[in-house]
């Protein structure tokens, strides 16, 4: 999986073992993780989060597929898996939300989430740095 990520820039890979030591250590939190593979390697991964202080709504922290794996169709699918998983587990999780950059260079980001029925909710300015909006995305999951 840190291939993935310094490959797509999405975040810095050395905190992915600390993300991962949560997840594993302290089943009882609640988040998500699914990682999608081809011939026995990993591909592409998602994890999503409840929001502590909302009800029944997650945060879909991160979704990466390998650049040389876009457009296959696996970051439909780790979506359309997670949105089941949610939609079936016993959170009874109401909607999806993911942040993403404003900026040029996510601009397919926003389209993959457009495609996958997300909904733009919200922009707001200069978030993530000066010029760079932080954009969330929404999706029904009932």
């Amino acid at each position: 999986m840190e291939a993935i990520l310094d490959a797509t820039d999405l975040f810095p890979a050395e905190i992915l073992p600390d993300m991962l030591d949560d997840f594993l250590g302290n089943r009882e939190d609640g988040d998500l993780w699914l990682t999608c593979e081809r011939d026995g390697a990993v591909i592409g991964f998602c994890y999503a989060v409840p929001e502590p202080m909302a009800e029944g709504t997650w945060n879909m922290l991160a979704i990466a597929v390998l650049p040389d794996c876009q457009g296959t169709g696996a970051g439909t699918l780790l979506a359309g898996h997670l949105e089941e998983a949610l939609r079936s587990g016993e959170e009874e999780a109401r909607i999806l939300i993911a942040d993403t950059s404003g900026t040029d260079a996510f601009a397919r980001t926003r389209d993959f989430y457009r495609c996958n029925g997300y909904t733009e909710e919200a922009r707001i300015r200069d978030f993530w740095g000066a010029g760079d909006d932080k954009v969330v995305f929404w999706k029904s999951l009932v």
